[in-house]
């Protein structure tokens, strides 16, 4: 089974993943993808604070989810990917496509040089082109904060 979801989510590990996301998908591991929580101790304690005891997490660099992703995706548990920034997204998606095929993006939040483009998602000009290099080779991204709320598709989102 692969992962249930692929989520860019600036705040990571969240209420609305845990709760909003996890409970309905069922979840029963979290990988969170961020080589800077990676190394440090009191972030991964933190945001193991934030899960349910039933509910795995897992920290990895950028590196170990590259290599990870495979054993991930062929997990019989329905899991989540998260990383923080669609950079981090992509480079996992170029390192292996074929698994990296259906993106989440959950929250953008504002920051300098970023525009609104929906209420949890703003996006710099970079960031635009990065999107439309995955929509063009075929990944599916839809912006959508949470799982009762409509999915917006990429084309929408960029007008």
């Amino acid at each position: 089974m692969p992962l249930s979801l692929l989520r860019v989510d600036d705040r990571l590990v969240h209420g609305q993943v845990v709760i909003g996301w996890g409970r309905p998908l069922a979840a029963k591991f979290i990988v969170l993808v961020d080589d800077a929580v990676r190394e440090s101790s009191w972030e991964q304690d933190l945001y193991r604070m934030a899960v349910p005891e039933d509910v795995a997490i897992i920290f990895a660099s950028t590196v170990e989810a590259i290599a990870g992703l495979p054993v991930w995706s062929a997990d019989s548990r329905p899991g989540i990917l998260l990383t923080a920034d669609l950079a981090t997204m992509a480079t996992l998606h170029d390192a292996v496509p074929a698994l990296v095929r259906r993106v989440n993006l959950g929250g953008l939040h504002h920051r300098p040089g970023r525009v609104e483009r929906l209420r949890y998602i703003y996006l710099a000009d970079g960031d635009e082109a990065l999107l439309r290099r995955l929509g063009r080779e075929g990944t599916d991204i839809t912006a959508q904060d949470l799982p009762t709320a409509a999915a917006v598709d990429l084309a929408t989102l960029l007008r």
